[in-house]
């Protein structure tokens, strides 16, 4: 068989139900020796034109495909008992029409689904345009049927109103479907059955606290994705005659001088690090707790690990992955304090390259618990009681495997998006007194690179020994998102390489060349926004952001279940005691991967969601005033706009603007008045006055201050093409059409 040329490939997987890798296809078109260079080539150059997409995992599909498996939603169960569904995550207006999903039943029948589960589902394509079978791998949350919020009192009764932003209405409450609830309460409604949007009714099923309860915030994010403070009690029980284990089988560490560096406020400390200059270069050590010693794989401790997936960091609270007795005691590294550790042995030459490594399983006892201001402020010449005797002997060898290790970041070119991160500041009672933003000192980037070292060691050492391995891997930017970047930069006089699979260095290049222009932020933005999204497969297709080929979380099993499986890896493979990954754990690793990746955005969102109602609520009692601003997003609806002082995302509806009709340029990331011209672009600095702030929804709306344009001097404005209008109130100016959205007309 000739080799293939393009057209055979692309019309292959068009006709393929489900992804493809390079190997299967190869398979299919019997590519043997030679033919293996021409093929590859033709399959890269698809890849380079955008004709095809590769997947997490490595499988090529065509760009309208969707992921073979991936999180659907039931929108339609028809009098056939089919079941239809939809992609939790959708917007026609940049993907285009919704896909036609039918859930298929398995052995036993049709799942127990109701219009708005969501569920994993593994992926078909069918011969008909846009259509999809699917089958449940699991179902991941609650029905729909029910809606959390707060109970309030009004004069026909009592409603409950939704803490969901995007909600519509309140729901009515009977006064025997309210139960011992009572005003102001934090409730679970069950949606009950009604005709029409009047007679939206629900029946208290659970109070969760109250408004005033200082945990309140916190609480309604993390119920509404389902994440859950207590732990049962048998896993209670479990953790409570454990004890830390003595030195049989394991490495004695204890006289090396290994120190844990965290934040101020940190209560867990899970890595420790030490350094040593050799002749050649670097001896490093990093110390991790050993939690695979505690949490044996199918145990019910284990159970409710894989359950949580991960720790979830509110402003005033964390909820563990692991009960406290093992999160901030025998699992943290305390200073003067026998611990068990997994330790890995690195030795680096005087360019930064790894040479070697060596996993053990220890006992360590940490020399000393340090903050990162702590340690930066010795290294500038301000030691403490605690710092200055380390500062020689322990500090300082570190800030030298440091700079070794940054120049070798630097020169493979990962990617460089610094972007400030906020701090939002709570007080003992649970209120928001402020925020300010997070200092990155040399101390944290020291303790990133030493934790990125030790994350590409567990992977070449699993690669190694071709054991199982649970890769975080960071896909390239998608080339339609990379061409629209191309577009809106080329606006700029800035520009990104074109025909070639592109490089982190390359778009590093980009930034610095920005850093020089007032617009440089706007850069970052929209650069960030093109990257596809880190997540956890046991297949390696490299980290794109860090420049790696191999790279797997190691360094945090406390907090992330992924490192608890990498972790297990090393001690079955490398044959470190008891613990080890068990059989089962290795044949569902892809399955859990995804349950993991899945548990990692729920926390994310929960994390989002808090810090929006933490603002929201300490803005309440400033509506009225004005504010200074940036525009981060610009949609059909209106701005979004980021306040200088807080940080807080606030939204201008497009019914507010000035009156005009507005015309979305996506490329530009502007609205632009057709008939006075006024501009309002994305990066531009506003003025804005607060109209409303709750803090139950942490919904945020804004007005601007001043009818001027919001446009960034020194950018040229091309004619919009192929943009859609959308009308803002107005009393004057050209008629309207009838395409686009209309704006409610200011009263």
């Amino acid at each position: 068989m000739p080799c293939p040329t393009r057209e055979d490939i692309l019309n292959y997987l068009s006709e393929s139900a489900t992804p493809l890798t390079k190997r299967e296809l190869g398979r299919a078109f019997g590519i043997k020796g030679d033919e293996r260079i021409p093929f590859k080539k033709a399959l890269r150059s698809l890849e380079t034109d955008g004709l095809v997409v590769k997947q997490a995992g490595g499988g090529y599909a065509v760009p309208d495909a969707l992921p073979a498996v991936t999180i659907i939603e039931v929108t339609d169960i028809d009098v056939d008992g089919d079941v239809l569904a939809r992609p939790a995550e959708w917007d026609t207006e940049l993907q285009g029409d919704l896909p036609r999903i039918e859930i298929k039943p398995d052995k036993k029948g049709h799942p127990s689904l109701s219009i708005g589960d969501r569920v994993l589902a593994r992926l078909d394509r069918e011969p008909e345009e846009n259509s999809y079978t699917a089958r449940v791998i699991r179902r991941l949350d609650t029905p729909k049927g029910r809606v959390m919020g707060v109970i309030r009192r009004q004069k026909k009764g009592f409603v409950l109103q939704p803490a969901d932003k995007k909600a519509r209405y309140d729901f009515e409450i009977a006064q025997a479907d309210l139960g011992d609830a009572q005003e102001g309460d934090l409730a679970i409604g069950e949606i009950q059955p009604g005709r029409g949007m009047r007679t939206k009714k629900v029946r208290i099923v659970e109070v969760i606290g109250h408004r005033s309860d200082p945990k309140a915030i916190s609480l309604i994010s993390a119920h509404e994705m389902g994440l859950r403070e207590e732990f049962p009690s048998a896993v209670i029980a479990a953790t409570e005659t454990m004890e830390v284990p003595d030195l049989k089988g394991r490495e004695d560490l204890r006289d090396i001088p290994l120190v844990t560096i965290d934040g101020a406020d940190a209560r867990d400390f899970d890595d420790a690090v030490f350094a040593e200059e050799t002749e050649d270069g670097f001896h490093l050590m990093v110390a991790i707790a050993d939690v695979a010693y505690y949490v044996k794989a199918g145990s019910a401790l284990d159970n409710e690990a894989y359950a949580r997936g991960n720790s979830t960091y509110f402003p005033d609270r964390v909820i563990p992955m692991l009960p406290e007795k093992l999160s901030n005691d025998l699992c943290s590294l305390r200073p003067k304090e026998n611990r068990a550790c997994m330790a890995v042995h690195l030795w680096i030459n005087r360019d930064g390259r790894l040479k070697d490594f060596k996993f053990v399983r220890g006992l360590m006892r940490s020399a000393a618990r340090l903050t990162y201001e702590q340690v930066q402020a010795a290294m500038d010449g301000l030691s403490d009681d605690t710092t200055g005797p380390l500062l020689e002997p322990v500090i300082k060898p570190l800030y030298k495997a440091y700079a070794v290790l940054w120049q070798a970041r630097e020169e493979r070119g990962a990617l460089d998006l610094d972007l400030p991160e906020r701090q939002i500041l709570v007080n003992d009672k649970g209120e928001m007194t402020g925020v300010k933003l997070r200092g990155r000192l040399d101390s944290h980037k020291l303790i990133e690179e030493f934790m990125i070292l030790a994350n590409v060691a567990a992977a070449s050492a699993l690669e190694a020994k071709k054991a199982p391995c649970v890769y975080r891997i960071h896909d390239k930017p998608n080339p339609a998102k990379l061409d629209s970047v191309r577009e809106f930069i080329s606006g700029l006089g800035l520009s990104l390489p074109k025909g070639q699979v592109i490089r982190p260095a390359q778009i590093n290049q980009l930034l610095h060349k920005a850093e020089e222009l007032p617009y440089s932020h706007l850069v970052s933005q929209v650069v960030l926004r093109a990257q596809a999204q880190a997540i956890y497969h046991p297949e390696n297709i490299g980290h794109f952001g860090l420049a790696l080929h191999k790279y797997a979380h190691f360094t945090s099993p406390i907090r992330r279940y992924a490192d608890l499986l990498v972790h297990r890896s090393l001690i079955r493979s490398y044959k470190l005691g008891p613990g080890g990954l068990s059989d089962e754990e290795a044949v569902t690793l892809e399955e859990k991967a995804q349950h993991i990746s899945q548990t990692e955005r729920w926390s994310m969102e929960a994390e989002r969601n808090s810090i929006d109602r933490f603002t929201a609520a300490y803005l309440s009692e400033k509506v009225g005033a004005i504010f200074d601003g940036r525009i981060t997003g610009v949609s059909r609806f209106g701005l979004f706009v980021a306040l200088a002082d807080t940080g807080a995302d606030g939204l201008v509806p497009i019914r507010t603007l000035p009156d005009d009709y507005y015309i979305h340029d996506e490329q530009q990331h502007a609205l632009i008045g057709r008939s006075k011209g006024r501009v309002y672009r994305m990066g531009a600095h506003v003025q804005v006055q607060l109209k409303e702030a709750d803090g139950l929804t942490g919904s945020t709306i804004l007005a601007l201050a001043s009818d001027e344009s919001a446009d960034i001097p020194g950018l040229t404005l091309k004619p919009p093409q192929g943009a859609s209008g959308h009308p803002g109130p107005r009393r004057n100016g050209p008629p309207r059409k009838k395409k686009g959205f209309r704006g409610k007309r200011r009263k």
